[in-house]
């Protein structure tokens, strides 16, 4: 359990926190949601630690840990190899395993009475339990499901860590933190660096976690599918919801049509009260009656309308139409000395056709939008249509913009057809709003600056557009309002994107780049992953088969005899492991049962007076979450083996 009471934190004027209380406790996944600068990212730093302040605290159960993933690196990284550096997450295991050795020397050389005796058998158990407890004898095995789970490769384990770009180090400390198994997961924008199979394989890595999580995400159906309950933070108060981010949606806007009509009943009685105050404030046989309502106006509680989920609307600048042809590809190839990105692409887009290009990290899909752009050379041949005028977005387009000039100006000397209110309505779409707009370039983070990059090029009239991860510094009602123009255009697109529910609300053709080949899907990226999945699941049985193959010349006799003799070996392999799974299950149901009566145990206001049964009973709920672990790790262990051997008996009858 962890807990935040009363936190207060202001900035100037700003109130980033009035009050805030909240609590996680075991199991609770949490999408943490609210506009850029509401203080989601200070709340997670303040939960683990690595923020003060007063007023507020911050308490925590000794058994609880907790476990913080950053949006960027802040931290340098010894000179170690991937491998390495993800099995540091083991330390305390491989520190237990190296004492434990050295333990069993010493017992070795020791007598029966010796005073050392006893207390390094006591030490020895505490060891044991320790590694028991973090399955320590498949490290390495499970170091390895996580990183290729992430997109590493094998090739990758043995390259140091100084040998990948930034965006790969972010995967690396997220495996970090998953190998770690914390009580308490707080994931910063955890999906930023991934492509979609790394975040599909994260989303069924998280719904199967055991721990709690608080999570900020800008993918909607990332939090969809990974969180039950959803905080919100707005106007410095948080806000709880039961309920994944959809559910959160329509809760909240049940409760802000409340707001908003008990914000505009007191706006109505305040200025019927202001007018009497006006109206009688010299008229002496009025004087008591103005004074009461003076009064009762400063003491009144004021009613905040919630942060606006903004209305704002952008319409691209109208270009000149392309022809029908836009675009044609045949035969491209692009490579790299030593490394072949891809060869043999092939693509004809006509106007109006919305492309999502997808695939993993490193696959090519930033090289193909860069070769389109005309930013790069490539082999093949490449014909623009008539008419067509470009606009592209990479993902380090803003090393480009000058210093000197302030968003306003960067983004106005860009729009042709738009006036300054346009400019300055566009730009508090992309998060900049009052003095924010006439900030310095130069003074800007990295995440600022990629927003103006893309609020520069958007407001440039153009017929086909290339985009590059649009959404990377965008919170999720930024990303809607570029999604809803994107939707309206009537041009040409090519996007790159990890986000799905963003590409998937305009797109109607996905392009795969797989081991160097291309591969076009027709529909969105939904169509496109429940294609890929039913190839995936018609691919199996074939791959079976040819395994199995080489026996046509045998007779039918002889062949039925063999299937018949595998059968029975597989059905007696069979048997221990239900047994197992059994024997889990009953395990799983006793320390459930005793779970809930500690958790009924520690509801109780009364049990912390006691210090040594709060301490008691805190040890036995630590040492019932690990038992419950390795009870639902064998129960899946053994339905995994009883499922394959189940196949391969319905495969051999």
């Amino acid at each position: 359990m962890l807990s935040v009471s009363d936190l207060c934190l202001q900035y100037g004027a700003k109130h980033i926190f009035r009050n805030v209380s909240v609590q996680v406790h075991p199991g609770d996944r949490v999408g943490l949601v609210g506009v850029n600068g509401a203080g989601k990212s200070t709340l997670l730093r303040i939960m683990c630690g690595e923020l003060e302040t007063d007023p507020g605290v911050v308490n925590r159960a000794s058994w609880f840990s907790v476990a913080y993933l950053p949006q960027e690196m802040g931290v340098d990284l010894a000179d170690r190899t991937l491998y390495q550096e993800a099995e540091a997450a083991f330390a305390d295991v491989l520190a237990a395993q190296e004492e434990l050795e050295e333990i069993g020397g010493r017992l070795a050389g020791l007598a029966q009475d010796d005073p050392e005796l006893p207390g390094l058998l006591e030490r020895q158990g505490e060891l044991q339990h320790v590694l028991e407890g973090r399955d320590a004898f498949r490290i390495r095995p499970e170091i390895e499901r996580v990183l290729f789970g992430l997109g590493f490769s094998r090739s990758d384990l043995e390259r140091r860590v100084a040998d990948f770009s930034g965006g790969w180090v972010m995967r690396l400390l997220l495996a970090r933190l998953l190998l770690q198994k914390p009580s308490l997961l707080l994931l910063d924008e955890p999906t930023n660096h991934l492509d979609l199979d790394s975040l599909t394989w994260l989303e069924e890595f998280l719904q199967q976690y055991d721990g709690a999580m608080v999570i900020i995400s800008h993918d909607r159906v990332f939090l969809d599918r990974v969180t039950s309950s959803t905080w919100e933070l707005s106007l410095g108060r948080l806000t709880v919801y039961k309920g994944n981010y959809s559910h959160y949606l329509v809760e909240k806007e049940q409760r802000l049509q409340l707001e908003r009509a008990a914000y505009e009943n007191q706006q109505a009685l305040i200025r019927q009260t202001e007018r009497f105050i006006t109206r009688f404030r010299s008229k002496s046989t009025k004087a008591r009656q103005v004074q009461s309502r003076i009064r009762m106006l400063e003491k009144m509680e004021r009613i905040e309308l919630s942060e606006s989920e903004r209305s704002i609307r952008f319409t691209f600048p109208p270009a000149a139409p392309s022809g029908r042809d836009v675009l044609h590809l045949e035969n491209v190839r692009k490579h790299y000395p030593g490394k072949e990105v891809f060869s043999g692409l092939s693509l004809s887009l006509r106007r109006g056709d919305k492309l999502a290009v997808v695939g993993v990290n490193g696959a090519g899909k930033s090289t193909l939008l860069r070769i389109l752009a005309g930013l790069e050379e490539a082999e093949g041949r490449i014909r623009i249509g008539h008419n067509v005028i470009r606009s592209y977005f990479g993902q380090h387009q803003a090393r480009e913009l000058a210093g000197e000039l302030s968003v306003l100006d960067t983004v106005y000397n860009a729009a042709t057809d738009m006036t300054m209110t346009q400019v300055r309505s566009l730009l508090g779409a992309f998060l900049f709003s009052g003095d924010e707009v006439d900030k310095m370039v130069s003074v800007l983070s990295g995440g600022e600056k990629s927003r103006v990059a893309l609020a520069r090029m958007l407001v440039q009239p153009a017929n086909l557009m290339l985009l590059d991860e649009p959404t990377n510094h965008l919170d999720i009602t930024s990303q809607e309002v570029l999604q809803e123009a994107l939707a309206q255009y009537g041009g040409t697109i090519i996007v790159v994107s990890h986000n799905r529910s963003f590409a998937n609300a305009f797109v109607n053709r996905v392009l795969e780049i797989r081991d160097g080949r291309a591969t076009l899907y027709e529909g969105n990226v939904d169509d496109y992953l429940a294609r890929r999945r039913e190839e995936e699941e018609a691919a199996a049985p074939a791959a079976v088969a040819r395994g199995n193959g080489g026996g046509q010349g045998r007779d039918r006799k002889s062949q039925r005899r063999e299937r018949a003799l595998l059968r029975q070996r597989l059905s007696a392999t069979l048997k221990p492991w239900r047994k197992k799974s059994s024997e889990a299950e009953r395990k799983i149901e006793r320390l459930e049962e005793r779970k809930a009566e500690l958790e009924r145990l520690m509801a109780d206001p009364d049990l912390y007076n006691d210090q040594q049964r709060w301490a008691e009973t805190s040890r036995e709920y630590g040492r019932i979450e690990r038992h419950l672990e390795r009870a639902y790790a064998a129960w899946e262990e053994a339905q995994e083996k009883m499922e394959e051997i189940e196949e391969q008996l319905a495969g051999r009858a």
